[in-house]
């Protein structure tokens, strides 16, 4: 009895580990895939960080966040998100006082046809396509830090699958292995019970 159930757990342990094993493959492959679309997609825009004079313009705190990419052509999430933040909302900022692109876009479409048509008019309309591009560039640049995160995180638990699986693997063989030494001295007190008669 006690062998058939040691024999029962120690293979469900090996089903198991299989499940995990298979999730280790499938979570690699995820964390792959979605690394080298994100370099792909980011290295196709040609972006390069900024640094020299760039970033002596900036803030202090936004050019410490860009400096440890100063120069280098954007490829990661985490340059992403840095660029996005730190470069091009801070010239947005500094582009509209502060303002969002919807507040922008309030005051431009309140004005009348004929104020939209003066110099003041015009220039509101241009601040509003800068934030408005702007805004479209950080929210690309952001869903590819998003990208990359998810990517890092299943990486994470492709580690912790295979680790999972391999220890399972260990304690279902230990299992297996205890089950036959349990089963071997039932069979020689079976045995010799039946060699006394004769």
């Amino acid at each position: 009895m006690r062998s058939a159930f040691d024999k029962l757990i120690s293979w469900t342990g090996v089903a198991l580990a299989a499940v995990l094993l298979a999730a280790g493959g499938l979570l690699t492959w995820g964390s792959t895939f979605i690394g080298d679309q994100v370099d792909h997609q980011l290295t196709m825009q040609d972006i390069t960080m900024p640094s020299g004079d760039a970033l002596a313009s900036l803030p202090k705190a936004d050019a410490k966040a860009l400096k440890p990419y100063a120069g280098s052509v954007m490829d990661t999430g985490p340059e992403a998100k840095a660029f996005a933040d730190h470069y091009i909302l801070v010239h947005m900022n500094a582009a509209s006082n502060g303002r969002t692109y919807e507040e922008v876009s309030g005051e431009f479409i309140a004005l009348s046809d004929q104020a939209k048509a003066s110099a003041e008019g015009q220039q509101l309309g241009q601040l509003r396509q800068t934030l408005f591009m702007g805004n479209t560039l950080r929210g690309l640049l952001l869903n590819a830090y998003a990208f990359a995160t998810i990517g890092t995180i299943a990486g994470i638990a492709a580690y912790g699958a295979f680790g999972a699986g391999a220890l399972l693997l260990v304690f279902a063989g230990l299992g297996i292995r205890h089950a036959h030494r349990v089963e071997k001295p039932a069979e020689r007190v079976v045995t010799r019970r039946v060699a006394q008669p004769a």
